[in-house]
């Protein structure tokens, strides 16, 4: 099952990058691109269910730039509770709202995300029987990034999605 989910997002990344390959004008394919990098996520996330279900999600992003600004890449994000856990797998396209000078990222880069997928639920039930479902996904929302260094970056997002969720997350990145 899971590698039916991962083929099934990387398929979608890489549709994705193929367009976006398709129209760049060839003055930004040309520039030097950012490095790819590789984030790890906590949070919190609040589900809708007769009030917010608050629980703690843990994820992982790979991104890989295919404009100076504009990168795309799959997160996995995997949340577990008392007698059930959800696993999130979505292909995202980032937009960076400042681009790097001179080679080197911003300090401070405010950005937006979207991402569509797949979410997982997976329960236990104390008189017998497990249940599992699967359904499309969807997160968009925004946050910051600070770059203290050239290869590590730090930041929070907040996001809006589908298995009706708010989440905020708290990331830290390495560039390859």
């Amino acid at each position: 099952m899971l590698r039916i989910i991962l083929e099934k997002t990387a398929g979608f990344s890489a549709i994705l990058f193929g367009v976006l390959l398709t129209f760049l004008p060839q003055s930004v394919a040309a520039q030097e691109m950012p490095r790819g990098a590789a984030e790890f996520s906590a949070g919190w996330i609040g589900f809708a269910d007769d009030g917010i279900v608050s629980e703690t999600p843990l994820g992982g992003t790979l991104r890989w730039h295919v404009t100076p600004r504009l990168s795309v890449g799959p997160e996995i994000v995997w949340i577990n509770g008392s007698n059930h856990s959800h696993l999130a797998l979505t292909g995202n396209l980032t937009f960076d709202f400042l681009g790097p000078t001179n080679g080197k990222p911003p300090r401070v880069t405010p950005f937006i995300v979207v991402g569509a997928g797949m979410f997982q639920t997976s329960e236990s039930f104390v008189n017998g029987g497990d249940f599992t479902s699967t359904e499309g996904a969807f997160t968009a929302g925004g946050g910051v990034r600070v770059n203290p260094s050239d290869r590590i970056t730090l930041g929070i997002d907040a996001r809006l999605g589908w298995e009706t969720h708010v989440r905020v997350n708290g990331f830290v990145g390495v560039r390859f």
